[in-house]
């Protein structure tokens, strides 16, 4: 049951994710936020909550989290595009209704100023208890005394966190400084944009900010501030749609407070492990760990499960372990030397198997991924409970190989293959016996039990991946 706002109005927002993540953002804002009203566009989510900001805060699967201030049509503008026109349409279709601005300045403040309550109170609750324990320890009787004095040294005040606004403990739903025009201290913003398709032949994004900064400024008496603004102001024009919104946090929701150094994209990473359905009690293995990333979302995620790491790489085992320790989690994440074509663990003995395959520049390997794979597919599938989930990142290329494994016969004759372009044939030979002339046997499992439940394309950055999901049907 997640924690509703002290505001039951729910509030609409909207995030972004990696392309192809937008099923997994729709499943985890419904399941976590209760949330309604969603629209589904490529690399983003809309939706609406009454959830507690801090657990809004909290989704893993998107990027960065927006206040949404305005869903509208595309901009309509003519070729050739007049100067006069397009700042006209700017304005209409951006800026609008300004008492729809200072409501949504005032619902950022209250958000922000709840989660930056909440975490200016934890830390100072922290320091304090450490100081209260050594001066109790050193002073005795003397401790009340210093108690009271620090509630009588209390004062109300505003504390400038770089332009995030926290009220001081009396001063909580009272107006901040330049929450309105008629303050002394101007709400301080900047304009961030972003247009594609036919839109950025007929705008440069400086042209937006241009228009839609001139525009608040003059009308909200809003401060115009490059280098360090209260709010973002970050608007997303495309052929299809119009959408702004404003930040609710200064980094990505992606970069995880606890993995010290990355390695595959966090959000991914998550992604991998929703959809191997880990239960509690399951037994999960990662033969491929590399900086141990999947292992470390899942078991973020699913406090009840033991998980397993392999690498054959010292130095990548080195920086899972650091990245283990960094998030607290050596009592539930265990990592071991070994190489995934020979997997040190008995037959059916793991409930999940989860990895991602390097390939690509910067995660590569020396091993040849194509030649191995039969092999590595092989150890997979024999480590796998029946009912258990396999999921694999593959590249492209891997995943067309991935798929002829598991559907291809065993054997083919050479002959064939240089006259067919490698036809397979069905026949193989009988245990014990020698292979005859001309029949190549290869290095690959036999009559796979694996069955295929999804396949999924995300992008990686430069690069894409498929996703794959099997679950084994039998030994």
């Amino acid at each position: 049951m997640f924690n509703k706002s002290n505001d039951a109005s729910p509030n609409r927002y909207f995030c972004t994710n990696g392309y192809g993540m937008e099923q997994f953002v729709v499943d985890e804002v419904t399941r976590k936020l209760a949330a309604h009203d969603i629209e589904r566009l490529q690399g983003k989510v809309l939706f609406s909550s009454s959830a507690h900001i801090n657990l809004v805060k909290e989704l893993k699967s998107a990027e960065r989290l927006f206040l949404l201030m305005k869903r509208d049509s595309p901009l309509q503008l003519s070729a050739p595009a007049n100067p006069a026109r397009v700042a006209s349409v700017l304005k209409s279709t951006l800026i609008g209704d300004l008492q729809q601005w200072t409501s949504a300045e005032m619902t950022w403040r209250r958000l922000q100023g709840v989660v930056a309550d909440k975490e200016n109170e934890s830390e100072a609750e922290e320091q304090r208890t450490m100081e209260e324990e050594v001066f109790e320890e050193e002073n005795g009787s003397d401790f009340q005394i210093m108690k009271k004095r620090r509630k009588m040294d209390c004062g109300d005040e505003y504390v400038d966190t770089g332009g995030d606004f926290i009220a001081g403990k009396h001063d909580r739903g009272k107006t901040a400084p330049g929450a309105n025009r008629h303050s002394s201290v101007p709400f301080s913003f900047r304009i961030s944009c972003k247009c594609s398709g036919s839109v950025s032949r007929h705008l440069s994004v400086q042209e937006v900010s241009k228009v839609l900064g001139t525009s608040l400024s003059g009308q909200l008496g809003w401060k115009v501030d490059l280098r360090n603004p209260q709010i973002e102001i970050t608007v997303y024009l495309r052929d299809d749609y119009c959408l702004l919104g404003i930040p609710l946090t200064r980094l990505p929701l992606a970069n995880r407070c606890y993995i010290k150094t990355t390695g595959l994209r966090s959000t991914v990473a998550w992604a991998m492990a929703e959809l191997a359905q880990i239960q509690s009690g399951s037994l999960v293995l990662d033969p491929m760990c590399g900086m141990g990333t999947i292992l470390i979302e899942a078991a973020q995620e699913h406090k009840l499960a033991g998980f397993l790491g392999l690498d054959i790489d010292d130095r990548q085992l080195d920086k899972a372990s650091e990245n283990v320790a960094f998030a607290e989690l050596g009592d539930r994440i265990h990592l071991l030397k070994a190489s995934t074509t020979n997997i040190p663990i008995p037959n059916a003995s793991v409930d999940a198997v989860v990895c991602d395959l390097p390939f690509g520049r910067k995660f590569g390997t020396k091993t040849d991924m194509a030649a191995s794979l039969p092999l590595i597919l092989a150890e997979m599938e024999r480590v796998l409970r029946v009912g258990g989930s396999l999921v694999l990142l593959l590249s492209p290329q891997l995943s067309c190989l991935l798929k002829k494994l598991l559907t291809q016969p065993q054997t083919r004759t050479e002959d064939s293959a240089n006259k067919q372009g490698a036809q397979e044939i069905t026949s193989t030979p009988t245990q014990g016996e020698e292979p005859p002339m001309g029949l190549m046997t290869e290095p690959r499992p036999p009559l796979s039990s694996l069955e295929h439940q999804a396949t999924l394309r995300l992008s990686l950055g430069t690069i894409d991946g498929l996703l794959h999901k099997y679950i084994k049907t039998q030994n």
